[in-house]
């Protein structure tokens, strides 16, 4: 089931809505949440649109659409695609009603009233049987995109290789341009290395043609 649900602005981690969770709930996600965050942090303009990360017994489901971040927790055992079914919806109504304010907020939750929509939508994807058979939500095995083709992550992988992210980048660049330049230094040596070991060869066979060239013509 969906257990927790968070909207941030992509550009800068801003959290711009989020569901409203019980003690409980709250208590059980409270080191899932901060993953969270740590992955609205790494995510760049280069970033999967889509992603799945796998995290003990939770898997954190996220789509990226118009600079905004919709990211859900839910149980691993919890079907990709009804996951994804409601991040689509959110993202839906999200746009229609707030689109065109999210580049101008500054302060965080803004859009805290996002919320009623948001519980009353993951109410309708609780019950995994519920919602498959749902005449909302038939459009599952038809509309939707093939989830199988979505990325699945590691937690666990993710935060291990932390910042290196971003600066495999840069490396993979660097590497590039080094690459040129050892390339471009080892044709300059393979051609002083011919010229040394021709030179003398092509001087005496100037010398010869010379000679000849004197002595018959």
């Amino acid at each position: 089931m969906v257990k927790s649900t968070m909207v941030v602005r992509a550009s800068d981690s801003l959290p711009l809505a989020a569901s409203v969770d019980d003690e409980e709930t709250e208590h059980a996600l409270q080191e899932h949440k901060q993953q969270a965050k740590l992955v609205f942090r790494r995510i760049t303009p280069n970033s999967e649109p889509a992603c799945s990360i796998e995290s003990g017994q939770y898997t954190l489901h996220y789509i990226i659409a118009d600079n905004v971040v919709y990211l859900a927790i839910c149980e691993k055992s919890y079907p990709r695609k009804l996951a994804f079914s409601y991040l689509d919806e959110l993202s839906k109504e999200f746009q229609n009603s707030y689109g065109a304010k999210v580049e101008g907020v500054r302060k965080p939750y803004a859009f805290v009233g996002f919320d009623t929509f948001m519980s009353k939508t993951a109410r309708l994807y609780q019950d995994t049987r519920t919602a498959a058979a749902s005449s909302h939500l038939e459009r599952l095995n038809d509309d939707l995109q093939d989830v199988t083709r979505i990325m699945t992550k590691n937690m666990e992988e993710l935060l291990w290789r932390g910042d290196s992210l971003d600066k495999m980048s840069h490396l993979s660049t660097s590497l590039r341009s080094e690459s040129e330049k050892y390339r471009k230094a080892a044709q300059k040596i393979n051609f002083d290395a011919m010229i040394r070991q021709y030179a003398p060869l092509g001087a005496v066979a100037f010398f010869i043609i010379v000679f000849l060239w004197w002595k018959f013509f």
